[in-house]
């Protein structure tokens, strides 16, 4: 197989592969022009490897007609590129991963055709613990969009806060230690978590071998200590599995039933870190309604402009990355995936 492409000599390839896959295969053509996108914008800086592999596809007819083969509701690159890791693809140039792919074509159809993107980030915790820090316990957790399960034992994490304090939970440091910065003077505290469910429409098991190789697939080449952070969260959640509810959480009906086996007298705590980019917008508009029914805290990590329901309104030039909010108020700019949190609020949670 020929060399890759590279830099102005990838878009060119690419622009004249979509052209002549767009009359011969539409499918084709949206893989073309999804995957050189994401070469171009999304992997530099991040993945080397991913960036290869996506220019190759971007600039190799058979290769677009195969993955056109998948729905496009589940081949997104980062997905393709993790169940071809996960079954077993080399990691090493394109030339050698696309004729791995070519050999095992139908397994990669159809494992990608029944997975999903699920990212699970248990450092997401370094950016929903001062939230949480905000409450008084003990606290009965529920998280929208779980997956595994990972977010939901911000109380079993260590955390190493530059700028900030060194938490550890009561029995000493965690197996995780989650490393991140954060600026302003927010609440920090290890919560009293006292009950923990999730509803997820695939959830994995932390337990199972192949669930634990997919989320592990999920984190890019060139990510440095992010597999350990999961495989060592994992071991946590398997010794102590939380309630994982197979279902849409933006179905009423799902969620009041989740809701319904949380213990009274405690704190009923919602969040949604980073899930809800990913939801249509009708069914977003569904969730709120459903959310503002309860006598649940709402916890959500958003981009800022993603719905006009914060409370005061916010400027989503000025806030920029992604907003730590609480019942709609915004309280800090946060990474969404916890590196950094930019705290914003006053004492009483509302904006400075």
């Amino acid at each position: 197989m020929d060399a890759v492409p590279s830099g102005a000599d990838a878009g060119a390839a690419a622009a004249a592969v979509a052209a002549e896959a767009a009359a011969a295969d539409p499918e084709a053509a949206a893989v073309v022009e999804r995957f050189a996108r994401f070469a171009r914008d999304e992997a530099p800086g991040r993945s080397a490897l991913y960036e290869e592999w996506a220019r190759g596809v971007a600039s190799d007819p058979r290769m677009s007609a195969l993955l056109g083969r998948i729905a496009a509701t589940r081949r997104q690159p980062p997905l393709v590129f993790a169940v071809t890791r996960m079954l077993g693809a080399p990691e090493e140039g394109y030339p050698a991963w696309a004729d791995w792919v070519h050999a095992h074509a139908e397994r990669v159809v159809s494992e990608c055709g029944r997975r999903g993107l699920q990212t699970n980030e248990p450092l997401r915790c370094a950016a929903l613990l001062p939230a949480l820090s905000t409450l008084d316990g003990p606290i009965a957790l529920l998280e929208l969009g779980a997956s595994a399960g990972l977010c939901l034992y911000p109380d079993r994490y260590s955390y190493r806060y530059a700028g900030g304090p060194a938490l550890d939970p009561v029995g000493g440091v965690s197996r995780v230690v989650l490393e991140s910065r954060i600026t302003g003077d927010p609440p920090l505290r290890i919560p009293e978590i006292v009950w923990r469910a999730g509803i997820d429409l695939a959830p994995l098991a932390a337990a199972d071998a192949e669930d634990r190789r997919f989320l592990t697939s999920l984190v890019w080449p060139g990510e440095q200590g992010r597999i350990e952070r999961i495989e060592a969260a994992l071991d946590i959640v398997a010794a102590d599995p939380p309630l994982l509810v197979k279902g849409d959480a933006t179905d009423p009906g799902t969620l009041a039933r989740a809701v319904s086996t949380a213990p009274s007298g405690v704190t009923l705590v919602i969040t949604t870190p980073g899930m809800l980019p990913h939801v249509p917008r009708a069914a977003r508009e569904r969730l709120y309604a459903a959310l503002a029914a309860t006598d649940a805290v709402w916890i959500s990590i958003d981009p800022p402009g993603l719905h006009d329901l914060w409370t005061p309104p916010i400027d989503p030039v000025s806030w920029g990355g992604f907003v730590l909010g609480r019942d709609r108020v915004p309280l800090a700019v946060v990474d969404p995936l916890g590196g950094f949190v930019e705290w914003r609020a006053g004492a009483g949670g509302a904006e400075r």
